[in-house]
């Protein structure tokens, strides 16, 4: 679902998305007045939509409910959801069928023996925070609540493809490809179903099995390995990209992969056997109208920036993208670091120890895992960013899910990005340390502020006995008001940004210990009201572009910079 291509030919799905019936619950009465049997004197809304773009919701926080009226012939339905914030409870025809925590990942529900006609699909949504939250409450991004992503429901038959993953290793000469799919089955009849699983690669025989099932079972199985010579490497500027399909009688799931290899050797950033510089922007998938039921249009304006701007990278701060942005990414062979919204501030130490908190965390990162796993952009994971690293539940939280991603994430780096560099002790957990620094905004104002920190860093890392580990200025830079000017530079203008970034990608680019920069931040975007002071309009300032996409100058400083050091590159 929400996908640039179709991901069935067998199986029938439907678009659920358009009017909805829609109310608030600012009480949360809805569950004991029965809303799921049919919201009393309700609105109508869009699907995908966030309430907080909307006259007289702008800034509500709590409960609302959602009702959909279909009709089906019936049978094993699959309700599938993009995504819904943050937390999601679903009825069909009044009867209870599932939920979900977490507003930025796909999760599906399925109903068996529905009959045919007229159905009532209600979702209670909360967009409420408490200590065990991910995120926290104090997030410098808006809580929207809504449904943001589309929602589809399907008719399964016979023994179904759920998801699959391609798991694969390049030989040493880049050429050849060892593989094998990885796939999750589900019988969707009653009574038990043989059937032969067979997995395809640019409709090539890619490994086949039998399975039989019980009625309504789950199952995971491993198909036979197969070889594949003279594969086209994906890359940077060049998204050589191959169909996958999962098939059986009655089921098919296509997905797309691309074969790379990304490594880190000594003090470097490998891509297909050779040295590169990230060249990269943090981006929030928000728009102030749209907020985060963001437009496959805009999605690809976006993109189009950055790259003119010299990009080669995106962070999708700080949370899954949408799968279509990440399919656009694929497309346009741009890397991509995706990550799950464990945002620093709001997270005590207990709230870090707290066995609901890491859990919630592993299973959204199982989460993005499964739905994201074939996109060959995606070259790093993201653990959290900015959390309270000097503690001993930091350290443990992170070592657990290094080593979930380690094992289980394909051939990308794991890694989160830190506020504290001087009392970091989970360096040991990341393949590339990510460093979140603002020198000449928050602090540091000296003319050498940038170049005394690389320098002081390089030594701590010494002294660490991790010289060898990379560097990547993941988040740097400061605000500035769209189409404030003053020629002496002063903080908010745009000259004073201009100069700041042009500086810091100058002196990142000159040490051997930084392999990329992530500029903080694409675009200005809407903030919760709690982040203070220094976010002029209820905006984060920080974006090279302000939020309706009109560049500042330091966007053309960017781009200068940027582009150069691609020049150089090719050189």
């Amino acid at each position: 679902m929400g996908r640039l291509f179709e991901e069935h030919v067998k199986r029938s799905v439907r678009s659920l998305d358009g009017a909805w019936n829609f109310r608030k619950d600012p009480i949360d009465g809805g569950k004991r007045t029965a809303w799921y049997l049919g919201i009393p004197r309700p609105e109508t809304v869009a699907v995908p939509s966030v309430w907080n773009t909307e006259k007289g919701n702008l800034t509500y926080e709590g409960v609302a409910w959602y009702e959909k009226t279909f009709y089906s012939e019936g049978g094993c339905l699959r309700f599938c959801f993009g995504a819904v914030m943050t937390e999601a409870e679903v009825w069909l025809d009044g009867v209870y069928i599932g939920a979900h925590y977490g507003g930025f990942s796909q999760f599906d529900l399925i109903v068996p023996n529905v009959g045919a006609g007229k159905h009532l699909l209600s979702v209670r949504v909360d967009n409420r925070f408490d200590e065990q939250s991910i995120p926290q409450k104090r997030v410098d991004w808006y809580h929207y609540g809504g449904i943001p992503r589309s929602v589809t429901v399907e008719t399964l038959k016979g023994i179904c493809v759920l998801s699959h993953r391609l798991e694969y290793t390049l030989s040493d000469d880049l050429k050849c490809v060892m593989g094998r799919f990885t796939v999750a089955l589900y019988n969707a009849d009653a009574s038990m179903q043989t059937a032969e699983v067979e997995g395809t690669l640019d409709s090539e025989a890619a490994g086949a099995v039998t399975v039989t099932l019980e009625g309504n079972v789950y199952r995971t199985v491993t198909l036979p390995a197969f070889k594949k010579a003279n594969v086209r490497l994906w890359d940077i500027g060049k998204p050589e990209l191959y169909e996958t399909c999962i098939k059986t009688a009655t089921d098919d799931l296509y997905d797309r992969v691309g074969f790379r290899k990304v490594e880190v050797c000594g003090r470097q950033f490998l891509l297909n056997g050779r040295a590169i510089e990230l060249r990269g922007v943090n981006r929030h998938e928000e728009h102030p109208d749209w907020g985060f039921a963001f437009p496959l249009n805009l999605m690809r304006r976006d993109i189009d920036l950055a790259v003119e701007m010299g990009c080669n990278a995106l962070r999708g701060s700080h949370y899954p993208n949408s799968q279509e942005f990440v399919d656009l990414l694929d497309e346009r062979g741009i890397l991509f670091w995706s990550e799950i919204p464990m945002w620093g501030w709001g997270f005590s130490e207990e709230a870090l120890a707290d066995p609901v908190v890491v859990e919630r965390g592993l299973e959204m990162h199982r989460e993005m895992v499964k739905y994201y796993y074939n996109h060959p952009c995606i070259i790093m994971w993201g653990m959290h960013n900015e959390i309270q690293l000097k503690t001993q539940a930091a350290y443990r939280l992170t070592e657990v899910y290094y080593h979930y991603l380690k094992e289980n994430g394909g051939n990308r780096l794991v890694v989160y990005a830190s506020d504290k560099p001087w009392e970091d002790i989970c360096f040991g957990f990341c393949d590339v340390i990510c460093l979140n620094q603002y020198y000449g905004w928050y602090y540091g104002y000296e003319d050498d502020a940038w170049e005394s920190f690389l320098e002081a860093f390089t030594q701590h890392k010494r002294e660490l006995e991790m010289e060898d580990k990379p560097i990547i200025m993941s988040e740097f830079g400061c605000a500035a008001i769209f189409g404030y000017h003053d020629d002496d530079g002063i903080l908010w203008s745009e000259e004073n940004q201009a100069k700041q970034i042009a500086h810091c990608l100058q002196v990142f680019h000159a040490h051997k210990d930084v392999v990329g920069s992530f500029i903080w931040q694409f675009c200005d975007m809407r903030t919760c009201l709690e982040a203070g002071i220094n976010r002029a309009r209820g905006f984060n300032n920080k974006g090279l572009l302000n939020e309706y996409r009109k560049p500042k100058l330091a966007y053309l400083a960017a781009k200068n910079a940027y582009l150069a050091f691609a020049q150089e590159e090719k050189s």
